[in-house]
């Protein structure tokens, strides 16, 4: 398969090389932004500059400064910025055709066979694909029709720590109270039981899986739960969000046997963890367990271009014509970058190169931990990674974080953060991010712990 050009390729050669930021034009399009922009435009908040162009894993402003981009839009660009096997696809489908709804296209079909040949588990084989619209949450929003249209439920089970997205029903689903508070009443009957979190609920990775499991059961089976009329689980199997949370053992075999034990779907939310990112097709090969459905979006559409798609096992498919509609269900030009993306992925083994990197830069970073005791936990899957922050009495250290994502940035490495409380540094760096460019993001990474540690140190 000639997917070119190699992953070393594809990035600016001068990265990381940064100025005082965010530079003057930077600044101009900010000021406009706040103008004109709406009130709810939040990541300049944090990372205050105006993108110009990206290559590979590398990014750069208006003001020429160069980063390293170990944010890759929230884990949306797995084949990196302006991938070439992927964007000259897309610009030969744009000139034919773009929009389609749900009439047959090429591209349509080559993509749900590709999603087919990738499928974890028992999926693989057995399953339809239903395009709904081209935002996770559309996906999110289309696995809860398809959980109720099959059950007559109306019950839903989600976890703590888990996000699902904006929309009414995947703000329902989502735990963060704060987060969905001034849109109350969502869907009635969602409860959300426990995740298994060992670090910060202080237990062994048994104990939080055996307590969680037990409660996901009372809720499901106790007739006194209040939950009268259960429709499916729904969880991430590990938790983005929230702050890249990697269950223990035990936790998703354990969710698969209650749903089996009691006739509901498990439906896997693999719109972060999906397309490669932890080293595997998705999340749930890591476990081995086989969710009724999974959501897929971000990087499901290649190189940026919004696309949704919830898979689902074939016995399920009792819908009939109309049941589930969209508009956006016909992107052929996603549709082109998802098939694409996925032969890059699979020409250059980017799934062993996510596990190789990924083990490379959590080594890293425990090193750091060793020697900086405000870094309690470096946790993570292939390139999913949190380095979670506390204070020496236990408190979440958002303030760290904070800190370091500022020198991150002034230093030419972009990085974001997660969790319940700001306190998880997140890493979501393109799948095609080398070794070298990774090295010297984590000596910047590892500079910017140390300093926001000393600045937090009580001694100061």
């Amino acid at each position: 398969m000639g997917a070119e050009p190699p992953i070393e390729e594809l990035h600016f050669a001068d990265a990381p090389s940064v100025d005082a930021v965010p530079g003057p034009k930077s600044r101009t399009l900010l000021e406009k932004q706040r103008e004109i922009d709406s009130s709810a435009v939040a990541y300049p908040n944090d990372i205050p500059l105006a993108f110009e162009a990206g290559k590979g894993a590398t990014i750069r402003d208006v003001d020429g400064n160069t980063y390293i981009d170990m944010f890759a839009g929230i884990g949306v660009l797995n084949v990196g910025h302006a991938n070439p096997y992927v964007v000259d696809a897309i610009h030969d489908q744009m000139d034919k055709l773009v929009h389609t709804v749900d009439f047959p296209t090429e591209a349509r079909l080559d993509l749900i066979e590709k999603l087919d040949e990738i499928a974890p588990g028992s999926l693989a084989g057995n399953n339809r694909v239903v395009f709904g619209g081209p935002t996770g949450s559309d996906a999110i929003e289309a696995s809860i029709k398809l959980a109720k249209f099959n059950t007559d439920g109306d019950g839903l089970i989600a976890f703590r720590g888990g996000y699902h997205g904006p929309t009414s029903g995947a703000m329902s689903l989502t735990s963060n109270t704060k987060f969905k508070g001034h849109y109350t009443p969502l869907l009635p009957d969602v409860v959300h039981a426990p995740y298994p979190y060992p670090f910060a609920q202080g237990k062994s990775p048994d104990d939080a899986t055996k307590d969680a499991l037990e409660e996901v059961r009372a809720i499901v089976e106790d007739p006194y739960s209040g939950l009268a009329n259960p429709a499916g689980i729904f969880v991430e199997p590990i938790q983005g969000e929230g702050g890249v949370v990697v269950p223990p053992a035990g936790f998703l075999e354990g969710l698969r046997e209650i749903a089996d034990d009691n006739s509901l779907p498990l439906i896997f939310d693999e719109i972060q963890s999906g397309i490669g990112r932890t080293g595997e097709w998705f999340a749930a090969d890591h476990f081995d367990v086989t969710p009724d459905a999974m959501t897929m979006a971000k990087a499901l559409g290649g190189n940026g271009l919004p696309l949704s798609a919830t898979m689902y096992r074939e016995e399920l498919d009792t819908w009939g014509p109309g049941d589930h509609a969209g508009t956006y269900r016909g992107h052929v030009t996603a549709m082109v970058g998802g098939t694409r993306a996925i032969e890059y992925i699979q020409a250059h083994d980017l799934l062993a190169h996510a596990r190789d990197l990924g083990a490379h830069i959590r080594a890293r970073l425990e090193e750091v931990a060793e020697t900086t005791p405000v870094l309690g936990e470096v946790r993570g899957k292939g390139l999913f990674i949190g380095a979670e922050f506390v204070h020496e009495d236990g408190s979440p250290a958002d303030n760290v974080v904070g800190s370091i994502q500022q020198y991150c940035y002034e230093h030419g490495v972009l990085v974001w953060t997660a969790g319940r409380y700001g306190s998880v540094l997140r890493l979501l760096p393109p799948l095609v991010l080398t070794r070298e460019l990774a090295d010297v993001a984590l000596e910047v990474i590892a500079d910017g712990i140390e300093h926001a540690a000393a600045e937090a140190s009580p001694s100061r």
